[in-house]
């Protein structure tokens, strides 16, 4: 099972930021779940031969 104790702190133009809050708030998730959901379905798609482990990938497809 996943531990959210890591943090991420990025820079983004505050324009984005205010749009990507304003998109995330219509569909009812909050920023961190749609950073996370990236970052899951980033690392599926580009671990090359790396083993994963089955947590994660079941939890981009019922996250």
């Amino acid at each position: 099972m996943e531990k959210r104790t890591a943090r991420l702190t990025l820079l983004i133009d505050p324009r984005k930021k205010q749009i990507f809050e304003e998109i995330c708030a219509a569909q009812d998730l909050t920023p961190s779940q749609v950073v996370r959901r990236l970052i899951r379905q980033y690392i599926i798609d580009n671990a090359g031969e790396r083993e994963l482990p089955d947590w994660l990938r079941a939890s981009v497809r019922g996250d």
